[in-house]
């Protein structure tokens, strides 16, 4: 049986692109039972501290240092994190300059990152906010942008678009997924 290399892939993308769901129906697919799934920290760290949203650079900073920590503690372990560490600079440039890093050093973490288009680029109809989601469609945009400014660069990054058709989306990320970990493989 051959072995396996850490792989550490990166779902990432604007408000509405389904990066949530899409990780907790990946939670449960057999091809992926040896990974460590990391949820959202943005979401968890407004949920519990709420005014942190008036502070942008050390909620970023928070949310750095957090998934560094986190993604050290999993060791060899291969994983899937919804966001990676580059995700703090498109919202706060001035965090990459903060934490003392570049963008060449945070991209070796990292075997491959797919951005998920969001559901903001479709239309109103198909955006939805909540009471963590705040952005309007507009706002959803120029984040899924700056997300792909920050991360466009790195050796293995796709970009799925939006669709109305979130099956279609979710096969296409799966596919992605499964073709990583053939990748990470050791023949």
């Amino acid at each position: 049986m051959p072995g396996h290399t850490t792989c550490r892939i990166v779902v990432t993308g604007g408000p509405g692109s389904g990066k949530t769901e899409f990780l907790e129906r990946l939670k449960a697919e057999e091809a992926l039972a040896r990974f460590v799934f990391f949820d959202e920290l943005a979401r968890a760290i407004l949920s519990q501290t709420p005014s942190i949203r008036n502070d942008w650079p050390a909620m970023h900073r928070e949310i750095y240092r957090r998934q560094v920590e986190r993604e050290e503690a999993a060791g060899e372990k291969s994983f899937i994190t919804d966001r990676g560490t580059v995700d703090a600079f498109a919202f706060h440039p001035e965090t990459m300059a903060e934490v003392g890093t570049t963008l060449e050093r945070e991209y070796g973490r990292y075997t491959a990152v797919v951005q998920l288009g969001s559901a903001a680029a479709l239309g109103e109809q198909y955006y939805r906010q909540d009471r963590i989601r705040r952005e309007t469609t507009a706002e959803a945009l120029e984040i899924e942008e700056a997300i792909r400014e920050v991360w466009g660069r790195h050796a293995n990054y796709t970009f799925v678009p939006a669709t109305k058709d979130m099956e279609e989306k979710y096969d296409r990320l799966r596919r992605l997924i499964v073709e990583n970990i053939a990748a990470c493989e050791i023949r």
